[in-house]
């Protein structure tokens, strides 16, 4: 576009400076923004790649020269001193003896899992594992070879991520693992291995005696990892990210040995520590928080009798019919928004325009969680994930180096893992702490909803005495009519549906629903 005169420009392509002279910015298309939009960002992308690997570099040779790097085989090895060989397995056929399980990627972009056996890791870990771009394991031993929380029987070594690290925020790490946690506000404490993923960093706290993981167990480790990533998590000055990231004591990590895919950069592990014991790791957090392994069930609060008045339905199923079965879902057909069996399910599943990218994956996980407590059927679950999984794409992308790491086909099959009934205790707080929303609580100050409401009927009735509460003025002038105008439109449209109502009428959703049927 050319200027109108010598000195005067068309205002929408016009620029001027601090010193008052204007300039003419020439005219774009779409497709010429779109075209250098993208060019801009595969132009950060690579510099983001580049500093990912001089971080990753200078982070490698900062620890090598500081400590003894382990030998990929040998460090499961350690880790698991007890795996099966296959002879073993076959006469444990009941599992008495749990084990590694580790899950790799084939060249078809298919996930596979395996059992670390003893006798045959070495080679395992060459063809399976050894520079594959997506190669999984946790600290924990399975009874089987699915690694199911479910299937869980033993915590060898609780693992922390710590992303947006550099040599400066691994200096600062190791510093604070020095310090006394009784004298110190800010102690971490020191892990048996460190390793370097890419980005970020996998603390592993070996246990010098791996625990059994019986059911209370697991809510103890669970209460107890998300207080020690808290403290390990400290922007700053351990991290560069801001917004902490808590994990599953089942979240499988990428192994020693293998590559990350995204930048092409070898994971590594150095020792750094001696095994802890679990009385370490509990004395830095707080006596509510720490792992009893005593209580390994929850001790009841009340009496049979109690119980019995209480929960009559548990009772006649598990006391009276001695049914051990897993307890039933939540019922909550017909008692939350009207008459929909899922609606609790469905609340959540339209939270996902407001999660953001690092919590993302954690967002399907929990929808199938909700999917199982209400017991929604896998398949409905599988069509909702995918419409999650387009929203949830488009989300603004929080990754610790500032990189594009887009959702895949493998993140919905690894949150479908979790449609299984050892999540029914997964609670608000667990849904909060890994989804990173605020979820309001009701008002009830923790009582019963009967109790609650006898108790608001007494403070409304001190409030407005003699019944001045009600409305003595009775319905509103022509508010009856809503049913008539439904019906007669019905009678019109007798295929109609029930959106055209609404549009024709003039009356709200929930009015026409309302005598729809009537």
């Amino acid at each position: 576009m050319a200027p109108k005169s010598s000195d005067t420009y068309d205002f929408d392509f016009v620029y001027t400076d601090d010193d008052g002279k204007q300039f003419l910015i020439e005219p774009k298309t779409v497709e010429k923004l779109e075209k250098e939009r993208h060019e801009y960002a595969k132009a950060l992308s690579e510099l983001v790649w580049k500093q990912t690997q001089t971080n990753y570099t200078e982070c490698a040779e900062y620890m090598a020269a500081n400590f003894e790097q382990m030998d990929p085989v040998n460090f499961y090895k350690e880790l698991f001193p007890d795996n099966e060989t296959h002879e073993e397995a076959k006469m444990n056929s009941h599992y008495q003896q749990p084990n590694a399980v580790f899950l790799y990627k084939t060249d078809t972009d298919k996930q596979h899992r395996m059992i670390m056996y003893r006798d045959t890791w070495e080679n395992d870990f060459i063809e399976y594992v050894e520079n594959n771009a997506l190669a999984l394991c946790g600290g924990l031993a399975y009874r089987g070879n699915k690694n199911t929380l479910e299937n869980a029987q033993r915590l060898n070594a609780l693992i922390i991520d710590l992303d947006g690290v550099r040599i400066q925020e691994i200096q600062n790490f190791l510093e604070l693992s020095t310090w006394d946690p009784a004298e110190r506000a800010y102690a971490v404490p020191r892990p048996t291995f460190i390793a370097l993923s890419g980005s970020g960093l996998h603390l592993y706290y070996q246990l010098d005696k791996p625990i059994d993981l019986f059911p209370n167990i697991k809510l103890q480790l669970k209460q107890l990892k998300y207080k020690l990533t808290f403290r390990c998590w400290q922007y700053k000055s351990t991290s560069t990210v801001k917004d902490t990231q808590y994990q599953s004591i089942n979240q499988a990590f990428r192994m020693v040995g293998s590559t990350n895919h995204k930048y092409g950069t070898p994971v590594v592990a150095f020792r750094t520590g001696d095994k802890v014991s679990l009385d370490y790791l509990n004395s830095y957090v707080k006596p509510e928080f720490r792992v009893d392994i005593t209580k390994q069930f929850q001790p009841t609060k009340m009496s049979l009798q109690q119980a019995k008045e209480s929960y009559p339905e548990w009772y006649e199923r598990r006391i009276v019919k001695r049914d051990r079965s897993q307890k039933k879902r939540w019922e909550i057909e017909e008692k939350v928004h009207g008459k929909d069996p899922y609606a609790l399910y469905h609340w959540w599943l339209s939270k996902a325009d407001e999660i953001k990218g690092g919590h993302r994956y954690f967002f399907m996980m929990n929808l199938t969680i909700y999917a199982c407590k209400c017991n929604v059927p896998k398949k409905k679950l599988e069509k909702d994930i995918r419409k999650a999984f387009d929203i949830l794409s488009k989300a603004e992308n929080h990754h610790p180096d500032g990189s594009i790491d887009e959702l895949n086909e493998r993140d919905i099959q690894s949150a479908l893992e979790t449609y299984d009934k050892s999540y029914y205790c997964w609670t608000l707080s667990d849904v909060e702490t890994t989804s990173g929303l605020i979820i309001p609580r009701n008002r009830r100050n923790y009582r019963k909803q009967p109790e609650h409401m006898r108790r608001m009927t007494v403070l409304r009735d001190l409030d407005y005495p003699n019944g001045a509460w009600i409305n003595k003025s009775g319905r509103p002038k022509d508010s009856g009519t809503a049913q008539d105008k439904v019906t007669a439109w019905r009678e019109l449209h007798p295929d109609g549906k029930k959106a055209d109502c609404i549009k024709d009428t003039g009356l709200s959703k929930p009015t026409v629903y309302k005598w729809w049927e009537s």
